[in-house]
């Protein structure tokens, strides 16, 4: 059995200003939990001091590491922390915290469902948003659509940032994975759903933070065409095992 229960995956992009008011959210939350735990911090590309506040923290938490490449991509920095983590279930988790992070034992045994992957969703019954501008609701309806369409049928929220795997599952979907940018998480997902994974939604309460990472027209073009992207590699039979 792996010697960590959970492992927070946090992928962090010039994320200088709001990582340490999350870190020491989740520190905090994680003085009263119940099993080992490490934090991972996936750095990538920031130029605002993310690395260095990131070690900064690291230097004085042992259960923070610190990941680092120079590359950048969303989804290159959420790999590389799911490949690197050592824990039994690996939670990934927006460096925002637009989901409390006080949510996360409804995700993982004894509270959460007996799934292989639990996705936070802002859509299911049950789920709250609060101060979300009612565009960009409506244009991440729309996004949903075309996933639902072409990759996800079923799936009302694909792209909530908040996502729990088992470890092997975790291992095995993310040496698959291909894209490096936004529509990382389709692209797991519907690998998730070749290999026959049960993947269960979860509503959460979710709260718009206004200084968001996406960018609303560019990113949802761009992840639009990584859609594309998946039937393709679909297609010619790079999901198939063996991927790493």
């Amino acid at each position: 059995m792996p010697d960590v229960f959970l492992s927070l995956v946090i992928p962090a992009y010039n994320e200088a200003r709001r990582l340490p008011r999350s870190l020491d959210r989740i520190l905090d939350f994680f003085q009263s939990f119940p099993h080992s735990y490490e934090i991972i911090i996936a750095e990538n590309g920031s130029t605002d001091g993310t690395l260095e506040l990131a070690r900064s923290y690291a230097a004085r938490h042992p259960q923070i590491r610190v990941l680092h490449t120079p590359l950048r991509g969303k989804g290159r920095a959420v790999r590389m922390g799911m490949l690197a983590a050592r824990g039994a279930y690996r939670f990934l988790a927006d460096a925002d915290l637009s989901m409390p992070i006080e949510e996360l034992p409804r995700f993982l045994p004894p509270q959460g469902p007996d799934a292989d992957i639990v996705i936070a969703s802002r859509e299911a019954p049950g789920a709250v948003r609060y101060n979300e501008p009612w565009h960009r609701h409506l244009i991440g309806r729309a996004f949903n659509l075309m996933v639902q369409a072409l990759a996800l049928p079923g799936i009302r929220d694909s792209q909530c940032g908040f996502k729990s795997f088992r470890g092997p599952v975790a291992e095995d979907l993310f040496s698959c994975q291909r894209l490096t940018g936004m529509a990382f998480d389709v692209e797991v997902l519907f690998i998730a759903r070749m290999r026959g994974y049960r993947i269960v939604e979860l509503p959460i309460p979710w709260y718009f933070d206004p200084d968001s990472r996406v960018r609303l027209v560019h990113d949802s073009l761009r992840m639009a065409l990584e859609l594309m992207t998946i039937r393709w590699n679909a297609w010619k039979g790079r999901y198939d095992p063996p991927c790493a």
